[in-house]
Order: structure tokens, then sequence, then C-alpha cells
């Protein structure tokens, strides 16, 4: 029985202008669903996003999504099996799936939601108790890291079934892998927060290198004066490589000798994936999200600081062998639980029992 399902992605619509590691999951999300011939229809590009904490834009997201609400219940395909939702969190709650859901007596279901009891004062409390209400509402939701399950199940409803979905490449295939004899390869957005955080560690994680190495970085934004100057005093050692398109960035991975990114505050990362993938060996710090999709290795504690990213890297560094064998290992972990397949396979094997058991 293949299946009609309506998509939603409150915070930023799939076919958003603005490149963001949100806009390609709902994109791979939709590909994942239909992969097997089943229908996905974006039914709403309806931005509902408040990054501030802003209680009059708020309020005047709450009254258009009223208006887009009443225009689903009355416009959406009659022939629509089940309603899908990315990424309801207390900045972007979903406020059409669970009403548009209730009119039409279909099944509502969310991927990456986020549970954020903290929220439930200040800024941003209206927009967390709709948060919450969307996730009460869910029929079943689909987890990426076992630090969202731990939420979610606290505050689940007996009925509701939490399932795993590790997050994924949109591809049924690996790339092919790097020989590992270029330099190490870092990939980040140029921003404030966490972004530079996590630039400010690999700076200082450089300066405990020994021997003859070389790093290249992948990224740009608003930030990258800040991030060359803190790695101004590596020199030429260093190099930029600005922000870079799918197949230049594909290009990078093939030829890098391994992939270091120490991951501050990183709901999981797709860039380790794609290095992964490529049969790059990690240097990342032990956190939560980023545990999720890397190989099983050991990683430095976020603790250990500068001192135990570089261990790593030199490590690695000095150890050809040892970079081919993790370089192997990880790339059978991506290939195994990490591509577009394996993705179809878990979403569908919870949906499509739900939707027989309604026919």
């Amino acid at each position: 029985m293949m299946a009609r399902v309506a998509f939603y992605a409150p915070m930023k619509p799939p076919h958003s202008a603005n490149p963001s590691g949100d806009r390609e999951m709902a994109r791979n999300l939709m590909s994942a669903i239909g992969a097997y011939g089943d229908k996905v229809d974006l039914v709403s590009d309806l931005r509902v996003f408040d990054k501030s904490g802003d209680a009059g834009l708020q309020e005047d997201l709450l009254g258009k999504a009223e208006l887009e609400a009443a225009r689903l219940i009355h416009d959406l395909n009659p022939e629509t099996d089940l309603w899908v939702t990315y990424h309801n969190y207390y900045k972007a709650p979903d406020l059409l799936g669970p009403k548009v859901c209730a009119a039409r007596g279909i099944p509502y279901v969310q991927m990456e939601s986020t549970r954020a009891q903290s929220r439930l004062n200040g800024g941003w409390d209206r927009f967390a108790r709709a948060a919450h209400d969307a996730c009460d509402a869910a029929d079943v939701i689909f987890y990426h890291t076992a630090n969202d399950l731990i939420a979610l199940s606290r505050d689940k409803r007996a009925e509701q079934r939490l399932a795993e979905l590790p997050p994924f490449l949109p591809s049924r295939h690996l790339p092919r892998a790097s020989d590992l004899s270029g330099p190490m390869l870092s990939v980040g957005m140029m921003r404030h927060g966490d972004k530079l955080a996590s630039y400010r560690i690999l700076a200082d994680a450089l300066r405990h290198l020994r021997g003859d190495w070389s790093l290249e970085i992948a990224g740009d934004g608003a930030t990258r004066a800040e991030v060359e100057q803190l790695m101004a005093p590596h020199g030429a050692r260093v190099r930029f490589l600005g922000q870079l398109e799918r197949d230049a960035l594909q290009s990078a991975y093939g030829s890098a000798s391994l992939f270091v990114w120490p991951g501050v505050n990183e709901a999981y990362g797709m860039v380790y994936l794609e290095a992964q993938a490529a049969g790059l060996p990690i240097v990342a710090q032990d956190r939560p999200g980023v545990r999720d999709v890397l190989a099983p290795a050991n990683y430095p504690r976020p603790e250990d600081g500068p001192e135990g990213l570089a261990h790593r890297m030199q490590a690695l560094l000095d150890a050809p062998d040892l970079r081919r064998s993790e370089g192997a290992r990880v790339r059978v972990y991506v290939g195994t639980r990490h591509l577009m397949p394996a993705a179809s396979q878990a979403i569908w094997s919870v949906l499509r029992p739900m939707l027989e058991a309604r026919a």
C-alpha cells in the first residue's frame, strides 16, 4: 500500500534559498519518505521561527498559523494518509499539524522534535508550550540522538511511540574513498557562538602538534576575519578554502588525511557523516549528539581541552596504517547505518504497519 504524506518544516521550508543543515535535512527526509514510491507533498511554506524570544513576533505568527491551518483543513488533498513535521521545538513550534490532523482524522508524525522544560518560562514561553503541545499530539516521534530521547521519554504520552531514525546522508552509495594522503580537513560555518568556539579549540589544539602538518578549512561567514586571526600563528600550514559547493567539498573529503572538528554543541553534525563516508578518521570531542554519528572510537572528552584533541590528531598523523584501518572502519559504519536506504527502512518499518492497521 502506497501512502500520500503531507510534509511540513516550520523552521525553514525545504525550498529556502538560504543554505543550512535544517534545510538539507528537510530535503533529505522528503527523499527518504518517498524512496519507495510514496507521494510526499510539501503542504505549507509558512515559516514559524522566533530567534530571540519576541512576544510580538510570536503573536503575529500565531495569527498567521491560525489562518494557514484553516486553509489546510479545507484544502488538504483528501487522499492524504498522514502528516509529518520536521523539527518541532521551542523556537519553531508546529502550529499547523496537530490542528489539521485532528480535523481531518489522520495520524500525526514528528521527526527530530525536542522538549525544553527550561523554556516554559521567559521569552519563549508561549512557543515552548506550543511545541510541547505538538509533541503531545504526535502518534509517533522519530528521534535522531540519544540526548533527544531522554526528554522525549520523560514527557511522552503512554500510547505514543518513540522510534530511532539515525541522521543520514542523501545517497544510496558511499562516495570514493580518500587515499588519506592530503592535509587534515575541517568544515564549519564561520559565525558567532558555538561554531566560533569550535574554531578557538581547533586553533589551540594545532599549537600542540609536532612535525610536518597542514590543515584546510572549508567554510565562510560573518566571523571569517576572527577565524583567520585565530589561525594566523600557524601561517601557511592553514589554508582557507572558503564556502565550497557540493562537488568541491566532496573532492576535499576525497583527498584529506583526516577530519577534525571539536563539535561544540552540535546537534549531531552532518559533516561527520560526510567525512566518514569518504573514509576519513575523525578527530572530535566526545559530546552528546556528536557521538550519535561517530563510529565508536577513543575520542577525547571536552574536559581534556585542546590538548586532548591534539593528542588524537598526532596519533593519526604519525601512523598511516592506523589512519587506513580507522578509515575503512568508519566507511562500513556509515554505509550500514547512515545512508538513505537505512533511513527509508527505519521510517516505513514504523509507519506502514500503523497505516495498515487503520485501513
